[in-house]
């Protein structure tokens, strides 16, 4: 009897171990049809921006008076606007300011906030303070209301909304790297690095970044549909790009003052907008996800 009690008892530890020990959530995988519908939405979006000529029915530019304003049909996919251009091939030509802008805010802004956010929290002191001053005055105002603000003093083109775009990114790039590198700069390895009579160019750049890059991959990658919000915003208000070609906020402008008789002219553009900021934002959780040390793989 003694015997069967004894051998019973590790069976009972284990259950109530395993009863005991908190459950850790999985590790997202970067897969399912969610995510693949998103990547598959973000790479045609970019396949219209660099290639729209292989995409589009029609010239942007392509005006016939004879066809103005007809609903979506088989001969034009999104319909045509009061130019009698096809909206569909407008929207393709259109996406590659959108994503232009995109783009090119998040990598100014992203680069001139880690700089920031690099030197505020490596080398400290007087410098953290000032330059965290800094950001704080920036933080106080809205991003919107920022790159309105900047926008409006510069005046409407491509250049100045991507300059306008970017400064109201660099507060969140410039916190968050500084958070990081606080707490890498502490850790035993780049002390012993320290110890041993290694510069701070070789600390900084071998040491303290490369375990800082993750939360910036993904900030970055939800940037770009920000970006790209805020962008379509200074056009929807007349202070984005001026050119030949309209953009998806300007097309947004352009579709409002005809809802009523011509309700394609707005939706397919805010149709792209929204698909394209959704699908961006669906990569960068699973990218959060799976790039977080405090999940279990």
């Amino acid at each position: 009897m003694k015997s069967v009690v004894t051998a019973a008892r590790p069976v009972w530890s284990r259950r109530r171990a395993l009863v005991s020990a908190p459950s850790r959530p999985k590790r997202s995988s970067l897969s399912g049809p969610f995510f693949c519908g998103a990547v598959l939405v973000v790479l045609f979006l970019a396949a219209c921006a660099v290639f729209p000529q292989w995409i589009a029915s029609y010239s942007p530019t392509d005006m016939r008076a004879d066809r103005i304003l007809q609903p979506p049909g088989a001969a034009h996919l999104f319909g045509t606007d009061y130019f009698g251009r096809d909206v569909f091939s407008v929207v393709v030509y259109g996406a590659r300011s959108s994503l232009l802008i995109g783009v090119a805010s998040v990598l100014l802004g992203g680069l001139a906030g880690s700089l920031i956010g690099a030197l505020s929290g490596y080398i400290g002191g007087a410098v953290d303070t000032v330059l965290m001053r800094f950001i704080d005055i920036l933080m106080a105002i809205p991003s919107l209301l920022l790159a309105l603000a900047i926008a409006a003093a510069l005046g409407p083109s491509l250049f100045n909304v991507v300059l306008a775009v970017s400064v109201s990114a660099v507060p969140r790039y410039a916190r968050v790297l500084r958070g990081q590198v606080l707490s890498i700069k502490a850790r035993p390895y780049v002390t012993a690095s320290r110890s041993v009579g290694a510069s701070h160019p070789h600390i900084l750049l071998r040491h303290v970044l490369p375990g800082s890059w993750s939360p910036l991959l993904v900030m970055a990658t939800i940037g770009v549909g920000s970006s790209i919000l805020i962008g379509a915003s200074l056009s929807f208000l007349g202070l984005g790009v001026l050119r030949e070609i309209p953009d998806w906020g300007t097309l947004l402008s352009q579709g409002r003052g005809y809802l009523t008789v011509a309700w394609w002219m707005a939706t397919f553009p805010g149709m792209a907008i929204t698909l394209f900021v959704l699908a961006i934002n669906l990569i960068g959780d699973r990218l959060r996800d799976r790039l977080d040390p405090k999940r279990s793989p």
